[in-house]
């Protein structure tokens, strides 16, 4: 089976990041196509072998990217087309009508019940994104809460597949010696109790809120934020406010794949995950919440305020997650909570097996089987 990819861009974003992981995972012939930014997400998926065509768009309204888009579709006689983030499914959906290709998947990643991909909602946001749908097979949505959003919004049931986001559970396993390396790096005292935030530094992650429930938390409680994003400066400013530029490290942009080791480069999520000792999401509009799970399966305690994939969880399983309304008070007791027990470090809860990337890649390939015509092409493994 052949299947084109078309993304909106390929910078460091949750994702993009899930695109890489299910290409490797996934037994099909693909391709993909950046509208914009073939950033570093681009670069690693080329290095594991996929094809990546950066369509080069100026803007949303770079309308002569359409049919350049329809002819790379057309000439890759591909059997689906799954398009992935707004801009993308709208392009991409229309694109692969004018170059005959009816079985169009496209994943809704970021649908919260006021914004998507971080930006508000509005009632022509919404009516275009209907506008495109009615051209595709199937929307995926990477939760049950963000199919249930799907519906209210107008997309009929047998429209809508939820195949839930995936992690390499293995790679996310606790590391003492990444551990160890990491808070050396950072100069992370060893007592310290770092309570990490990650993701993209914009207003909906809310990590404000974490800052606030740090200035009421005793002095060896350090925070680390792991991610860039338009918010950064004015989180360094709160943090200068409250009296707590020695009690927050910045760790920028982490990438997935571990760069760091002894070799001096910098290191990856998973090494980052060691070095914490509980993770926190302010967020109270979460699409999946992709960051506890991998969390989780690094044994960290986790506290949230919006978490579709902890909710999906069996309800025995969800020890080591702790639901806190978004507001600093709140955080701040279930933190201090957390510090006091001095909870040992855990292995991964068996729950986070439910979101293997190998589960999700067998789900999202029996969608394109449900939406090819005729006999199901073949599978070619990768």
């Amino acid at each position: 089976m052949r299947v084109l990819h078309i993304i909106t861009g390929l910078g460091v974003g949750g994702a993009e990041l899930q695109l890489r992981l299910l290409l490797r995972h996934m037994p099909a012939d693909c391709d993909v196509v950046t509208l914009t930014n073939a950033g570093s997400v681009a670069r690693g998926i080329v290095a594991d072998g996929t094809q990546v065509t950066d369509l080069g768009m100026s803007g949303n309204r770079d309308l002569p990217a359409l049919p350049r888009l329809a002819r790379l579709i057309k000439a890759g006689r591909y059997d689906a087309v799954h398009t992935h983030l707004y801009r993308a499914c709208l392009y991409g959906r229309v694109a692969a009508r004018m170059a005959g290709v009816r079985a169009v998947v496209a994943t809704e990643h970021s649908l919260g019940d006021t914004q998507m991909e971080g930006r508000p909602l509005s009632a022509g946001v919404r009516a275009l994104y209907l506008a495109g749908e009615r051209l595709g097979r199937m929307t995926v949505a990477v939760s049950p809460a963000v199919g249930q959003r799907l519906h209210r919004w107008g997309v009929p049931r047998q429209r809508i597949r939820v195949v839930p986001n995936g992690i390499d559970v293995e790679r996310f396993r606790y590391d003492p010696a990444a551990r160890v390396r990491v808070r050396r790096r950072l100069e992370l005292p060893d007592a310290a109790f770092v309570v990490g935030g990650v993701g993209r530094l914009t207003g909906g992650k809310r990590f404000d809120v974490l800052l606030h429930a740090a200035a009421q938390l005793p002095e060896d409680i350090v925070v680390l934020l792991v991610g860039t994003g338009p918010q950064e400066e004015e989180l360094r400013r709160l943090a200068d406010r409250l009296g707590l530029a020695r009690r927050v490290r910045f760790a920028g942009e982490a990438a997935h794949e571990e760069s760091g080791g002894d070799g001096g480069g910098a290191p990856g999520l998973p090494s980052l995950l060691s070095a914490m000792d509980a993770l926190a999401s302010p967020s109270p509009e979460e699409a999946f919440g992709l960051a506890l799970v991998e969390g989780l399966a690094c044994g960290l305690p986790v506290v949230y305020a919006s978490c579709p994939a902890v909710d999906g969880f069996p309800a025995g399983a969800r020890a080591d997650a702790t639901y806190c309304p978004s507001d600093p008070d709140s955080f701040a007791q279930a933190l201090y909570g957390l510090r006091t027990a001095l909870l040992p470090r855990r292995p991964a809860p068996a729950a986070v097996r439910h979101y293997s990337i190998t589960r999700s890649a067998e789900q999202l390939m029996r969608v394109y089987a449900s939406v090819v015509p005729g006999p199901t092409p073949e599978v070619n493994p990768r």
